[in-house]
């Protein structure tokens, strides 16, 4: 039939559905939907099909909801299929194994049992139905003073959270200056109108707040532009929808550092003077996405380590942290060779439960196996 006479609108109000089908998610015309008065099994989308349009209910389906169904179940094997063949291009025909040694990229694993005041992260019960998967490392020895180095380094992590992150519905990335982190972290949840962060570039405001003003800025923009896309935080925020409570990152001082999967806070903001990292990693799909997104960070970051150091540049360059393009990385040979060629240092970071039992120590043995090809790890 032609698309333009299917029906936009799909009332089934106060009948006896328990659950809506995946396959609604392929029905983008659905512009109107009511399922009010349905005892649905998964309570998130019974809010949400009380309070939220119909392209969040949809973009929910799509992402299979919490209940992992089969949306989920295709959307998990794309990103299988993905995985495996970013694997088979890093590998190439054999000729990363016909390199020298001296042009691999290195980063050295440093172990919890060797780090004399190693970083932990508590997780609360309550980011089980909120966003529940986190991965977190420090990383040290990173280059971003000279030139455009920062501006590479802000430029690489948008790129990675509109691919591999698929516009962060994904996953969400944080980075973090190490230096101003006070550990032990907490990694929780709040209420909307109760956590507060200093976002990026703003001053301290409740989340509630934030999500309004973003909100009324994307609506500006929309108006300004005369059209529907919009960008910056803006195009974040359906990723909230229907949720009661907010995920959260704190400090030992129980100041908000991280707001996934909208801001980190101004608090621990990389500057051009910044070295050591803290990266952050948080998923509601699946903590092996997680630990996918981690492994190329840490890849992206130690290629633009090599090329800043390779190609020496004018450190008058400013400070400036929007959005640009990030070049190829051209991995030269020159006299910098043995400097380019000592290895970032990896610290492991425990993510553990509120009575201290471990679930998730990264990097494992088993982690930082998908760049391979491109990086060598020693342990």
């Amino acid at each position: 039939p032609d698309p333009g006479c299917l029906p936009q609108s799909l009332d089934l109000s106060n009948n006896q559905l328990t659950e809506l089908p995946a396959e609604l998610a392929d029905c983008p015309r659905l512009k109107e939907m009511n399922f009010r008065g349905n005892r649905l099994k998964d309570k998130r989308l019974e809010k949400m099909v009380n309070g939220c349009q119909a392209k969040s209910i949809l973009e929910y389906l799509r992402a299979g909801g919490r209940g992992k169904g089969k949306a989920e179940s295709v959307r998990e094997e794309n990103r299988k299929k993905k995985r495996e063949k970013r694997q088979k291009k890093d590998s190439g025909d054999g000729e990363q194994d016909e390199l020298e040694d001296v042009s691999r990229l290195l980063v050295k694993v440093l172990h919890i049992s060797e780090n004399p005041a190693p970083l932990t992260v508590q997780v609360s019960p309550g980011v089980k139905d909120v966003r529940p998967f986190i991965v977190c490392c420090a990383l040290k020895g990173v280059t971003l003073e000279p030139g455009n180095a920062l501006k590479r380094f802000l430029a690489a992590q948008t790129k990675l959270h509109e691919d591999i992150c698929e516009k962060r519905t994904a996953a969400t990335i944080a980075t973090h200056d190490l230096q101003l982190i006070r550990g032990p972290l907490i990694y929780s949840v709040q209420p909307p109108g109760e956590l507060k962060i200093t976002p990026l570039g703003r001053k301290e405001i409740k989340a509630k707040d934030l999500v309004r003003q973003l909100q009324l800025e994307a609506e500006e923009q929309r108006k300004q532009k005369k059209r529907q896309n919009i960008s910056g935080l803006h195009k974040y925020l359906q990723l909230l929808d229907g949720k009661d409570n907010y995920p959260c990152l704190m400090d030992a001082e129980g100041v908000v550092i991280s707001f996934p999967p909208i801001t980190n806070s101004e608090k621990t903001k990389i500057k051009k003077s910044t070295c050591d990292l803290f990266l952050e990693v948080t998923s509601d799909a699946s903590l092996q996405i997680c630990k996918d997104v981690m492994d190329a960070l840490i890849l992206k970051i130690a290629e633009l380590n090599r090329f800043t150091l390779e190609n020496r540049e004018d450190d008058s360059v400013s400070d400036n942290e929007s959005d640009a393009l990030c070049g190829p990385v051209n991995l030269n040979h020159g006299q910098n060779a043995q400097q380019t060629n000592s290895p970032l240092v990896v610290e492991q970071v425990r993510v553990v439960d509120t009575d201290g039992n471990l679930k998730v120590l990264y990097p494992s043995k088993t982690d930082l196996t998908t760049v391979s090809s491109l990086l060598t790890v020693m342990r």
